[in-house]
Formats: structure tokens, sequence, C-alpha cells
């Protein structure tokens, strides 16, 4: 018992081991109203002490001039605490720009001279910002969910098309030359020659589907190698020229970035394709210290970058740039009215 009653009066003499620390911290945060009249009071009873005591020492002087000092220090103190009771104001704005400029992360600095209600709008600011970074943050995870998901059924298609229907159709033309070499009528020859030209250009389109949604290239050779290809493919089958320059003796990109970078390329050159009505492409790949850079420049027609999502969804810019983001990587894009069109992608190699 008389233990406990020494641990119980430690506290009170630890909160009250600097008193006048304490006094300073309730007195600034006293409204700026009462500040100001606090020391305007102190002022006025400072200057009639002065005159009551200019009264009996010496009855002579002049009390006009004890109050002319009286009003010009109370100018002069008013000035200054209004000064430093706004001073904070400073950090308020400059977090509000940082978010205006898109830093989530800027914060209002706590302050021992700010006053009390302008520290409660610094305080709701702050946690104001701190459920919007949990809301960005959830919204984040469920794009990476749905992204992730739409992944795996690529893959799992593109694989059930390349390893049961390629195989099926691969099947059928084996059959059909077969039946063309027993076949004895030459009508019946050519119509199952027909045939196998169909069924040829069914496994065609199959393949190019199967790598179009999940690329094998991308998983047993590397991004270059699936960029030659991409470009490749798309000089084939539109009247886009592409000219692919991918470095691929870097530090080896890991699987997951590449299929970002792999991905955003494929969206660039598919925009230029449907929407930019651009006839030259330039798609490079190099990489920086510590991080893998992708490049897709057309000569297309161009378009208002800010208004692209409102008004034309089916460009995949948020598709892009939600992809980026879940690396830690940024996407700009730079687009102008008849000049083109450049997406930029960078992503860390240290994910």
């Amino acid at each position: 018992m008389p233990r406990a009653a020494v641990m119980t009066g430690v506290e009170p003499s630890r909160r009250g081991v600097n008193p006048l620390r304490d006094l300073v911290e309730r007195a600034l945060s006293i409204p700026l109203l009462g500040k100001v009249a606090g020391a305007n009071l102190l002022i006025v009873l400072a200057a009639l002490a002065g005159v009551a005591a200019e009264h009996r020492f010496n009855a002579s002087g002049n009390v006009v001039s004890i109050l002319g000092v009286a009003l010009g220090t109370s100018l002069v103190v008013n000035l200054v605490l209004v000064y430093v009771a706004l001073r904070p104001l400073a950090g308020l704005e400059a977090a509000a720009a940082r978010v205006s400029a898109g830093d989530l992360d800027a914060r209002v600095a706590p302050s021992m001279l700010a006053d009390r209600d302008m520290a409660r709008v610094g305080t709701t600011l702050n946690g104001l910002l701190d459920r919007l970074t949990e809301d960005r943050a959830r919204v984040r995870r469920l794009a990476a969910q749905v992204i992730g998901a739409q992944d795996e059924e690529r893959a799992r298609v593109a694989r059930e098309l390349h390893d049961s229907t390629a195989q099926i159709l691969t099947a059928v033309m084996l059959q059909l030359g077969a039946a063309a070499r027993e076949a004895d009528s030459p009508p019946l020859t050519a119509r199952i020659a027909t045939l196998r030209e169909l069924a040829a250009e069914a496994l065609e389109e199959v393949r190019s589907l199967s790598h179009t949604m999940h690329p094998r290239i991308l998983d047993d050779l590397g991004l270059a190698a699936a960029l030659e290809w991409l470009g490749r493919q798309t000089r084939t089958q539109t009247s886009l020229d592409v000219q692919v320059c991918a470095d691929g003796t870097g530090t080896p990109i890991p699987a997951p970035l590449a299929s970002v970078l792999y991905r955003v390329a494929q969206e660039a050159l598919r925009n230029a394709v449907r929407h930019a009505g651009a006839e030259h492409v330039d798609l490079r790949l190099r990489q920086e210290p510590g991080a893998a850079v992708l490049e897709v420049a057309d000569d297309g027609r161009g378009f208002d970058v800010e208004r692209a999502e409102e008004r034309r969804p089916g460009m995949g810019l948020f598709s892009m740039r939600e992809r980026v983001a879940l690396v830690n990587g940024r996407l700009v894009v730079t687009s102008a009215k008849g000049h083109g069109t450049q997406v930029v992608a960078t992503v860390p190699l240290t994910n």
C-alpha cells in the first residue's frame, strides 16, 4: 500500500515539471480574439499604472506622452499577435497547394502558435486526407484484384486456345489432307483442299488470338522478343509502320513488370490503329539505372489527354495507368491535336 501511494504521488510531479511551459501552451491555445483582448487589457493596465505613478512622483509629468507610448505599444503588440496567430495559415496553404498538385501525402504540421480554431482546421484537413488515402488504397487493391483476375482469365483462355482448339484444328487439317489424297474425284479433291485452307486460316486466327490474349513468347523469351513479335504482328495485320527498338541485354525484367509494359505497348498500338489514324509508330524499350522505360510515339491526330477518359473511355488510359501504378511505376501521356501522341511508362526494377 505505501508503495502504491508513492507511485501515485509521482505522476502529478511529472506533469508539473515545467509549469512555465504549461502556462505558455495554455496561453498560446487561447483564441485570437482572446489573445488580442488580453494583450490590450495588460497594456491599458500598464498605462494606468504609469499614469498613477507619474502623478504620484512627478505631478508635472506629461500624461499625454504616456498614453501615446501606450497606444503605440498596443498597436505593435496587436500586429505581432495577429502575425504570430495567422502564420500557421502558410502551412495550410502549402499543404493545400501540394494536394492540388496531386501529392496526397501532404499534411499540415502542428504548430504551437496556431489559433485553436485554425489548429482544428488543420487537424480536420489531415483527417480528410488520411481517409482519402485509405479510400484510394482500397480502390487500388480492388483494381489490382480485377486486373489480376483479368490477366489470369486471359492466360487460361490463351492456354485453352493453344493447347486444345489449335490442336483440334491441326488434326482436322491432317485428316483433310489424308482425305484429299484418297479422294478419287477431282471436284471432291478441290472441295477438300478448300476446306483445308479454311481450317488453316482458322488455325492461324486462333494462334493469333491466343498470342494476343497472353503471348507465350513473353514467358519464354522475355519482353524484348515479345515487343518485336507485337510489332511484326501489327505491321502484318494493319497498314501501320511500326519500328521496334527493344534492348534486351540489360537487367532481366521480372515477369510481372514485363507483363505490365507489354500491356501498355499493346494498348498504345491499339489506340494508334483505332483512334489516332497514325501511319508510323516508334516503340522503344530501354533501361535506366534501376528502372525500365517503354516509349510508344505515333504521328496520329492527337487528342486532349485530360478529357480522353470522359469522352473516349475505350482508349484504355485508365487501365494503363492502373497497371503501371500497381507496380509503383509512372505513366506519362503527352498528346496535342495534330501532333501525335507519346506514351512513356517507367517502372522500377526493384519491385
